[in-house]
């Protein structure tokens, strides 16, 4: 039996760039519009360090069946072997953004 298909989604959303990981992308019935179902996140607690970014991801995410993205917003759809790191960076200069505040940097 072949493996399911992966699709690395990265997209843009209020300023920053989503990466996703999802095993269904296909045009939507809504017109302008990309579907993207069964978003994968790694099981919660399966690993000893917590990616801050996965966690907001999966929360943000929780019960969402399918996305419907605008074309416009989507950067580009990869189809992978497996899944890496989530993300969510600064659209534009492409930064991991974290989630929780750090100390200002010194001048």
């Amino acid at each position: 039996m072949p493996a399911k298909k992966l699709y690395k989604v990265t997209f843009l959303h209020l300023g920053k760039c989503y990466e996703l990981y999802a095993r269904h992308v296909a045009s939507s019935p809504l017109w302008g519009f990309t579907e993207v179902g069964q978003l994968v996140f790694e099981p919660a607690g399966s690993g000893l360090l917590v990616d801050p970014s996965e966690e907001r991801l999966r929360e943000e995410f929780a019960d969402t069946r399918v996305l419907h993205l605008p074309m416009q917003s989507v950067v580009r759809i990869e189809e992978v072997e497996r899944k890496g790191a989530l993300a969510i960076r600064d659209a534009g200069d492409g930064q991991k953004i974290t989630p929780f505040p750090l100390p200002p940097k010194p001048r």
